[in-house]
């Protein structure tokens, strides 16, 4: 597989993974549980900034995710 290909991939996994993850973006921060209205105003410019962080970072936002529900998981 050349690079071309392998970064390409890379980055159409992350957006997918942005895009699906975009509800529940409070799971892989470290901030609020819940989201203030006022960042309701533009809800695709919002969903536009969190899938261009994703498919960037997305192993990153992976990692955190599954930390915050292993945090957050009831026992």
């Amino acid at each position: 597989m050349t690079l071309p290909i392998a970064l390409a991939i890379y980055i159409v996994f992350g957006t997918l993974f942005g895009v699906a993850t975009h509800p529940h973006r409070h799971l892989f921060s470290e901030g609020r549980t819940k989201r203030s209205a006022s960042h309701d105003k533009d809800p695709m410019q919002s969903v536009f900034a969190w899938t261009l962080l994703c498919s960037a970072l997305w192993p990153l936002m992976l990692l955190t995710g599954v930390f915050s529900w292993w945090v957050k998981r009831p026992r």
